[in-house]
């Protein structure tokens, strides 16, 4: 950061900390006297957040944490991806690829940038169980919306109690259900062939309660060969035990069978953003089948003690059909266009809680281990049949690599929380996060020679913050901590230069993370600010990035320096506002040369921004949203310019969209109604969704669609 830039931000920050300190007195004045004189005031609804210590009030978090609820994600939206309903949360940049073969692109103050496919970066979980598997590589693909409960978000040093891969931490959570049987039926239907349907069956029992859900979800796509079809099944069965004990399982199955419209270059970009030639030539695509289960097993040992056991498993398919041209794969090395893999997951995780007394105040101790491993066959094949100069492509042709992976981790941890004075109290912890790689080669062929080898990766990732709370409806905090970033084994996977076997050469990168932050209640809103830094060692970038394969190296050392404000307010005519604004200025701090070997033209300069980064982002909206009856809104989205390549020699401009949607709610007897419609970039704007960051032949850019519409139904019936 340029010392007028930390000057600007610090600024920013001692400002809204000052008028928080003076509005906070003046604050609960007038909400005494709003509270005599409108005792129906309205107000933001009690929520709490879940930590590895247990259910905390949002505002207790000595860190920057956010929830957003699943009836807030489903309200006047289509409820199929995340990236409709969190553009709320500061620090959280998640972009509609467009593109159902390569998921969200979803980064949290910047982790997770350049990911081309997936989620990387950041630690997601459904239900407690990760959907981040050992080695950091994670995906939103199994998420539903319509049986959320909620969505957490966590910010800042304390994400790394979660271990590796924990730039940020997104939590998912399934409903439970509630009351007599409830039979529900939703559609979604909107432009470029889209469509959704969901059925919904709940309720409960004496001890036990029970969600299931599944639905539909199909498109033509806006773009050429972006086609799509995913069908999710969801369930959640809660039982009561006679001791007081509590057992949850989860299920989860999803299919998804996706069009590949790859990236476009510049001129492609202007002159047919919605074309896909090199796509549609090679017949580009993917498919994923995933199902998992889980079993969490709650006790209460003590009046004063817990214990909380999951455990959990899953299998993942997927096939991926590349645009390599047959050429490149003459190369006896080459792993070829086609990628197979077979993937089996599992852990375990204990935790162990209790509520003690330390200098005769309160103290709550968290302790736990967790164990998580994957076990994977790749395959890869070329993806054409016949001869070099006359190919029939998007086939699936001879093996040309063939594996077994494995990776694991083994993790103990601690958490303490010492309330060492009325107003202050002191947080502190620990993680042990060991990644254990092994890769067996089972294709040894002429001068592809045996690859197999293993690595181990581990760091002790310690976090602590001290919080005062200096009135009733404010407090400030400061946090720090240290995370860690292993390779993948879709980074390890392959090695520049088309050289055979994994990248072993790759080491993981470490990040120290520093936070100053206040919360305030004002009125019926809250108000949260935030100011960060976070310096990483070793940072994780492509070298190259082609057809889409992509190969990493480590560059050194990075800074990202950021500051968040959000704002949430609710009156009691039922008048909501939100506003979420981010700074994040993320840039390199040593040179380095991407893609290797270095020469004038790829020498990445000193001070060169993080590409898929945007250094501002704004959200604002105004609903109307009764409990029953009309219901309408406005939202609007924008983003500051972003580089595409590490080089800094290609960006997308910056955009601001706007949102409008309108809908009834009708509650009579037994039934609920739900209609609306929407329109989504209102004013039709031209921009680019999102970046395939460095990508070796300038493709980087993913269209979004212009002017486009959701109506939607739904009808429940309680029986």
């Amino acid at each position: 950061m340029k010392p007028a830039s930390l000057a600007v931000a610090t600024t920013a920050t001692a400002t809204v900390v000052r008028l928080l300190l003076l509005g906070a007195p003046l604050a609960a004045q007038a909400q005494q006297q709003e509270v005599q004189s409108q005792p129906d005031r309205g107000s933001l609804p009690q929520v709490t957040v879940s930590t590895p210590r247990g259910e905390v009030a949002p505002f207790n978090v000595p860190g920057s944490v956010d929830r957003v609820d699943g009836a807030e994600m489903r309200d006047s939206r289509l409820q199929v991806n995340l990236s409709e309903g969190l553009g709320g949360v500061p620090g959280l940049q998640v972009q509609n690829r467009m593109n159902y073969a390569q998921d969200l692109q979803l980064s949290i103050r910047g982790f997770g940038a350049r990911s081309t496919f997936g989620v990387r970066g950041v630690r997601l979980y459904v239900d407690g169980i990760p959907a981040t598997l050992p080695d950091g590589q994670g995906q939103t693909s199994n998420i539903d919306i319509g049986s959320l409960d909620r969505i957490e978000i966590l910010r800042g040093p304390f994400s790394a109690l979660y271990g590796n891969s924990s730039g940020g931490v997104l939590q998912a959570f399934t409903a439970s259900g509630e009351g007599a049987p409830r039979l529900a039926y939703s559609a979604a239907g909107g432009s470029f062939g889209t469509w959704r349907q969901s059925l919904q069956a709940s309720g409960s029992q004496g001890a036990v309660d029970y969600l299931l859900n599944a639905s539909r979800f199909q498109t033509d796509g806006w773009r050429e060969h972006s086609a799509a079809r995913r069908d999710i099944a969801n369930g959640k069965l809660g039982i009561a035990l006679d001791n007081g004990d509590k057992l949850t399982l989860v299920l989860n199955s999803v299919r998804v069978s996706a069009q590949d419209p790859l990236g476009l270059t510049a001129d492609q970009y202007a002159l047919a953003p919605r074309s896909a030639p090199l796509a549609t030539q090679f017949d580009t695509r993917k498919t994923v089948e995933q199902t998992q289960a889980g079993l969490l097993y709650e006790r209460r040992v003590s009046a004063a003690q817990s214990l909380r056991l999951m455990v959990y498993g899953g299998e993942r398919k997927t096939v991926q059909y590349q645009s390599i041209p047959p050429s490149a794969q003459q190369n006896p090395l080459h792993a070829g266009g086609v990628i197979d893999l077979k993937r089996q997951y599992g852990g375990v995780d204990l935790r162990w809680t209790a509520a003690l007394q330390l200098a005769d105040r309160p103290l709550e101790l968290v302790a736990g281990l967790g164990y998580d491993s994957l076990r994977e066959q790749r395959r890869g094949y070329e993806n054409y049949l016949g001869r070099v100069a006359s190919p029939v492509l998007g086939v699936q042709g001879r093996l040309r690599r063939s594996e077994r992976n494995e990776v694991w981790n083994l993790d103990p941890y601690a958490q303490a929380t010492w309330r060492l004075a009325e107003q202050w109290t002191l947080e502190a912890g620990v993680r042990r996060s060991s990644v254990h790689f092994d890769s067996q080669d089972r294709y040894i062929v002429g001068a592809n020679r045996d690859d197999s080898g293993s690595a181990r990766y581990s760091k002790t990732l310690p976090v602590a913050s001290l919080r005062y709370q200096a009135t009733p409806d404010l407090a400030l905090y400061g946090s720090i901590g240290r995370g860690f970033e292993t390779p993948t084994l879709n980074e390890l996977s392959y090695r520049a230069g088309g050289a055979s076997g994994l990248n072993f050469a790759l080491r993981p990168s470490v990040n120290d993370s520093v936070e100053l932050g206040a919360k305030a209640r004002l009125g019926a809103g809250l108000l949260t600010a935030a100011l960060f830094q976070t310096r990483t060692r070793d940072e994780i970038v492509t070298d190259t990035n082609s057809g889409g394969r992509a190969t990493f190296q480590n560059a050194g050392r990075t800074r990202r320096n950021g500051f968040e404000l959000a704002w949430q307010h609710e009156t009691a005519s039922h008048w909501r506002t939100q506003l979420a604004y981010t700074w994040l200025d993320a840039r390199y701090r040593d040179a380095f040369c991407s893609p290797s070997p270095c020469a004038a033209s790829n020498t990445v300069a000193a001070g060169n921004r993080i590409p898929g980064i945007a250094r501002q982002s704004l959200f604002a909206s105004l609903g109307w949203v009764p409990p029953e009856g009309w219901r309408a809104g406005v939202e609007m989205r924008a983003l500051g310019r972003m580089q595409a390549n590490d080089v800094n020699t290609a960006s997308a401009p910056g955009y601001a969209v706007a949102a409008l949607y309108a809908g009834y709610l009708k509650k009579w007897e037994r039934w609920e109604f739900n209609a609306f419609a929407r329109v989504d970039n209102l004013f039709d704007r031209r921009y680019v969704g999102s970046l395939i960051v460095n990508e070796g032949n300038a493709r980087y850019y993913e269209p979004a669609p212009g002017r486009n519409w959701t109506v939607g139904l739904s009808g429940a019936y309680r029986f």
